[in-house]
């Protein structure tokens, strides 16, 4: 399933993502007529107010929300198309879903902290590898995660130990190891610096740069941490209440801004903001 037939690993078409209803709740559409492409070897950053559809484009482009779990509404794709190293995702056959999902890595939303508390660091990083195939070396295995800490910065002694037993930053990179075990052909990566110091945020960026430089996969960052963007995206897509409402470097989306929530933004980083989130209570999702 090559993206050369295509030219673009990832390609979406006027596509419109809505949570159907459920009990009280009635449909709520997160994201409508969104039209982008990621070019081969692309770092495409993605930020934008709560509430418009960041975390919904990220669930459904990295195949978690054709994976259901139990009591979890998922997203749908509603109209339009998302089209991934040549896997058209509207009506994606359920068979199809984990072989896609080989290829992409999913760094989710807190996933720092969401790391299971039962398992060693080297169990956590297999992970992906032994749910494809249970009966995987066991040897080549050991190497493969050893390998995957290694690139993350973070010393072998650590492989045995526990998740409570590491500090937040080190349980992200945990988590970067884990999404990039597989060598997928993209990445998507939801708030991959939230919630971590300042000091280590400055390195799981210029980590996710190094990683990109070695294994050369396109990606989507979602992030509202500008510095971040700035020193690991090639450009940046500016979402509003579910809607596109910039794209392009960040340079040309900041220095010749149309949108009023591009206008907001750009005031924002010449106060001095750093993170986007210092806007959200005057823009209501």
């Amino acid at each position: 399933m090559g993206a050369a037939a295509h030219g673009f690993p990832i390609r979406l078409s006027d596509l419109s993502l809505e949570y159907p209803a459920h009990g009280p709740s009635p449909a709520h559409v997160a994201l409508r007529g969104l039209t982008l492409t990621v070019a081969p070897g692309e770092v495409l950053g993605v930020l934008g107010s709560a509430g418009s559809g960041k975390s919904t484009l990220a669930k459904v482009l990295s195949g978690a929300a054709f994976e259901p779990r139990s009591g979890e509404v998922q997203p749908v794709i509603t109209g339009g198309d998302a089209n991934v190293l040549g896997y058209a995702l509207r009506g994606i056959p359920k068979r199809k879903v984990p072989e896609y999902r080989f290829h992409v890595g999913y760094l989710q939303q807190d996933a720092a902290s969401t790391l299971p508390a039962d398992r060693t660091i080297a169990e956590i990083i297999g992970e992906p590898i032994l749910e494809r195939d249970r009966r995987y070396n066991a040897k080549a295995l050991a190497t493969r995660v050893a390998t995957m800490l290694d690139s993350v910065r973070l010393p072998l002694g650590m492989l045995e130990q526990y998740p409570y037993e590491l500090s937040g930053g080190q349980r992200q990179r945990v988590a970067v190891a884990r999404a990039l075990v597989l060598g997928p052909s993209v990445l998507i990566a939801d708030e991959p610096t939230a919630g971590i110091d300042l000091t280590v945020r400055d390195a799981v960026a210029q980590l996710i740069g190094e990683l990109r430089a070695h294994h050369a996969f396109s990606a989507i960052i979602i992030s509202h941490d500008l510095p971040v963007l700035r020193s690991t995206v090639d450009r940046i897509a500016v979402l509003d209440r579910g809607e596109l409402a910039a794209i392009g470097t960040i340079d040309e989306v900041f220095d010749d801004p149309r949108h009023p929530y591009v206008m907001a933004l750009a005031g924002a980083l010449d106060a001095g903001h750093a993170v986007t989130d210092d806007l959200e209570p005057d823009f209501p999702a």
